[in-house]
This record gives structure tokens, sequence and C-alpha cells, in this order.
């Protein structure tokens, strides 16, 4: 029989095993579930050579190189067929770089438009490639659902490989080769990769089989890509993702991609300080702004591009969308704030208007779950009068599981994660949709969730010093499976307190340590309304926040970033 292993036996033989390191990292190794001295040195020191798999260890991924290697030796026309987000993108780049590394013409990146075809395959641009003389076609971060669009593709004598990381459903398409690691029958060590990590996985593949004369470990500098999408996509920085990320922040620092060394200026991030918030709070967003408000394409050739002017007018283009993007997004907020259909204490809230622009309504429900806690589903009119929407989900429900429960004919379609999603309705059945979900809503399980901040440890004002921040900076990246490490300061009286920002919407408060250091602690998006503490100068407080590293006309900065106040 087999016999479990109680945590506190666990971290009773790790105080033993982490004896070694400091107590500040040995409680944050063991936060994370990490008790043994191995488990220590692999995390906190990754490893290109120890961390990173053979890529042939995943399902068919020597069928689908044999393939592609075959189509260059016979000069066939081939596609790389992207999603158009912060995944499918840079995954599409990774490929272009390698085509273009080995000198080979005949391919092209395509990537569908968000509002006219849609996510995933679709059978217009498929016969534009057969009409075109294309033979092959690899996805990537889309098609493991494609099962009608890749037999069709079949029909019209396409090869189809492909590379993708989303859950596969139990009819896989026919596809020449499928590479994704979430296929019952792959044992690859990590599961998790995102799109453009599985697409670097095959890059890997072609360099180690082919005979290109490429200088070995030149992949590494496609690392940035694949980084890029690892934070974004938000998929868990653990296993091999822990080592793609980390180095491809080290080659994002170092990145000559004129396109993106301009977006990053635009955006005010110093290249060499560049952190995984950067990705995600600010290269992000304005990747996804240009599928959301124009097309996809723009995003990729800034990416791509090695041309200087080119990238810096693709970069200040994507600059204007974004804060167009913005703008539209505080619009619709400020517009449901002040709708009398908003119940503010309601579970399920259902809005939409036939003026409102699909391709950012997912940053208007989450923005709206937020901030109301509770499941949102948003809608506007696409192209053709269609009815899309996007929706997310406050951890209480299964939005996929909530949305099949819906009465039949509620959606035309729909799909997505447990906590994010999206549908489209019939414009005659709208106004069904509230009832409708409401009702789906008392069908589904319910599980009660608190979104909780976990506190690392506490610590006072003192302890916010370079040395303790160079400690915490060994746990980083973080992200999905590895937080960023919380601490709790409690009983500090802040010297000075501020609204600052263009409309006065961040907050700053100011300490003053035992020794006399100022010590700022930011919240973005916030005031002193939000918490329900007696927050003013001179009066004592808990404060929950994180370490942040800033950089300010090239002045660094140790400060705090405010997560709660008691």
């Amino acid at each position: 029989m087999q016999q479990t292993v109680s945590r506190d036996a666990l971290v009773e033989k790790a105080e033993k095993e982490l004896e070694n390191y400091p107590e500040l990292t040995k409680k944050l190794l063991l936060n994370r579930e990490i008790f043994s001295a191995e488990e220590a040195e692999k995390f906190l020191n990754p490893d290109f050579e120890r961390d990173v798999g053979d890529p042939f260890k995943i399902l068919n991924m020597e069928r689908a190189v044999e393939r592609i290697l075959r189509a260059i030796g016979q000069k066939e026309k081939i596609v790389v067929y992207g999603d158009y987000d912060m995944d499918g993108i840079p995954g599409s780049v990774i490929l272009h770089d390698f085509f273009k590394k080995i000198g080979y013409e005949h391919f092209k990146n395509y990537i569908p438009h968000r509002q006219d075809e849609g996510y995933g395959l679709n059978n217009a641009a498929i016969e534009s490639f057969a009409q075109d003389g294309v033979s092959l076609v690899v996805t990537v971060d889309c098609g493991i659902s494609d099962v009608a669009e890749v037999a069709h593709a079949n029909e019209l004598g396409l090869d189809v490989i492909i590379t993708d990381h989303h859950l596969p459903q139990e009819e896989l398409p026919p596809a020449y080769a499928v590479i994704n690691s979430k296929q019952k029958e792959d044992t690859y060590h990590d599961d998790m990769l995102c799109g453009a990590g599985v697409a670097w996985k095959l890059v890997q593949g072609l360099l180690r089989k082919g005979n290109f004369g490429v200088p070995e470990g030149w992949e590494k500098w496609l690392l940035d890509m694949a980084g890029l999408s690892t934070i974004a996509d938000m998929v868990p920085l653990k296993r091999e993702n822990r080592a793609i990320a980390y180095y491809g922040l080290k080659v994002l620092k170092k990145s000559r991609r004129p396109g993106l060394v301009s977006l990053m200026h635009k955006a005010g991030i110093a290249q060499p300080y560049a952190t995984e918030d950067d990705v995600g709070f600010l290269i992000g967003p304005r990747i996804n702004a240009a599928s959301r408000l124009d097309h996809p394409l723009r995003a990729f050739e800034l990416l791509s591009t090695g041309d200087e002017a080119e990238g810096a007018a693709l970069a200040d283009h994507l600059q204007k969308i974004n804060d167009r993007r913005k703008a539209l997004v505080a619009s619709i907020m400020k517009e449901l704030k002040a709708s009398h259909d908003m119940v503010p204490d309601e579970k399920l809230i259902v809005t939409g208007n036939p003026d409102w622009i699909p391709g950012i309504l997912g940053l208007v429900a989450n923005r709206l779950m937020e901030d109301r806690g509770a499941i949102t589903f948003v809608w506007g009119r696409g192209n053709g009068g269609v009815i899309k929407g996007s929706c997310r989900s406050n951890g209480t429900v299964n939005l996929v599981e909530l949305m099949s429960r819906a009465e039949p004919g509620t959606f035309l379609d729909f799909g997505g994660h447990e906590a994010s999603g999206g549908f489209s309705a019939d414009v005659r059945s709208i106004h069904l949709l509230p009832d409708a979900l409401r009702a789906a809503y008392e069908k589904t399980g319910i599980t009660e969730k608190k979104k909780e901040i976990s506190i690392d440890d506490a610590l006072s004002l003192e302890d916010v010093s370079w040395e303790r921040y160079r400690e915490i900076e060994r746990f980083a990246p973080f992200g999905i499976g590895n937080p960023k490490p919380h601490f709790m300061f409690k009983g500090i009286a802040p010297e000075s307190m501020k609204q600052f920002g263009k409309v006065g919407d961040h907050l700053e408060l100011a300490f003053r340590s035992d020794s006399g250091r100022r010590i700022r602690a930011i919240g973005f998006f916030m005031s002193p309304g939000d918490f329900g503490a007696d927050i003013r100068t001179g009066n004592p407080i808990d404060l929950v926040a994180s370490f942040e590293y800033s950089v300010f006309r090239d002045i660094p900065e140790l400060r705090l970033r405010i997560a709660r106040i008691i």
C-alpha cells in the first residue's frame, strides 16, 4: 500500500535539507512546495542544457520534422498559420525567422483577421492556399479542434501539421501530424508549454535533423519570442516553462529586433531591466491591440521586421491603437457604472451594446469581473450582424460548463477555458441571453472561492533593501505557479499620501524606516477608499506588498507594490 507523507513531515525534513539557504529563501521555497536541496538547486539556478528537453520526446515530432524537411527539399509552398494573439503571433515569428535563417523562400505567414475570420483554421483561407499551390500548412497555437477544416484541407491536397497547446477534444483533426503534449499518448516532461513554446520546440527539432549550416545554439536567440508568449499566455512557470521564461527575458534584454526595441522605448521600458511585469502589462497589451482594433499582421510585422524605420513606424502605430483601446474600455466602463441595470451584488452580470466592438470586450469583461466580483458576459455586434462576446469567471463556475448547460439555441458557438471564454449568438435572440444564462447558472455546480493574496512572510521597512531584493529576485520570473512573493508590513504609518497619474487614478504612500530611509509604495488603479481601512498620514496601517525594481531616467529605485491595506 502506498503511504502518503504529510506536509508537516516534508517541511520537517526540508528544514535539514535547506539549512544552507537564508531564512527568507527557505520560507519562499517551502511556500512553493520545494522541499529538497535538489529541487531548490534546479529552481533557483535554471540551466538550459538540464531544463530544456529533447524535442523528439514530444509525440509526433519526428513525423512533423520529416514532413517539413521533405517540403523544404522539394521546394513546396508552406503556410505558417498562426493565431492572432500574444501567443500565436510570436510563435509565428519563430517559424518565420527559422525559414529566413535557412534561406527558404517558399513560405508565407498567415494570421486570420479576428473579426472577419475568427479563431482557428477557416475554409475560405484553406481554399485560397490550395489555389495558390500550397501543399503544407503548419499551425501555431491553433488547430486542435478544427476537425472539419483539416479534413477539407486534406480533400484539397494539403497536408496539415498542427502545433497547439489547447486541450484536445475526443476527436482529433485528421492532420498529417499533431504536436500537442496534452494528448493522452504523449509522455513529454512538460505538457504546459504555450503555443509559441511548442513552435520553438519544432524549430529545435528541425535544426537538429536538418543540415542547414546554422550555428549550433542559434535557436536560443528565438527565446525572446517564446519567452514573451510563455509569460503573457499565463502558463505555469514551472519545469521547462521556467527555463523558457528565464532565458527568454535574458534574450529580450539584448534583443535587436527594431520593432520590439522601439515598442519597449515608447512603452517606457528600460530594455536592459525588462521584467515579466513589463511583458504582461506593457508589451502584451500593445501586441494584442493589433487584432482587437486593426489587423494582427501589424503586430507580426513589428516583431519580424529587420528594418528600423518600419519597426519604429509600426511601434508608433501599435502605441496609438493601444491608447485607443484603453480609451474605448474606459468609456464602456464609465457607461456601465452609470447604468441602472448594473446591480452591485449581482452574481452573474450579462450586458452589452450593439455599438461595442467585440475585440475589446474580453478586457471589459475582466475589468467588470474584478470590480464587481461577478461572473460577467459582455457582448457587442460583430461583422454580419452576429452578436459576439466575451465572458470571465470569478472562480465560482467553469464557464464552458455553464454555457454548455444553456438551452439549445442560446448560442451559435462558444468555447474557451474554465475562467475565460467567448461566444456568438443570433441578434434576434440576444434579449433571451440573460434569462438563459441565469437558468444555466442555477443548474451548474457553484464552488465558493475567495480571491486571496498569499502572504509569504512578515517584514519590517528596514528589510526593504537591495540585499533582500536580490534574494527574492532569485525566484523570478514570477507568474502562474510561481506567484510574486507578498509580505506583511504591520503597523507602519505613511508620512505622505497622494493620487497620481494623468487622471489621478494611482495611489502613492511614502513611509520612513527606522534608519530614516524614505520608501515609496505604489498602487496602480487604487485609491484610499478601495480598502475599507483608515488610510491617512500618521495613522498606522497593515500593508501587504511585493518588492518592485523601478528605473526612471536611468535612476534605479527599490519600492513596494501595494496588494492590500488592512
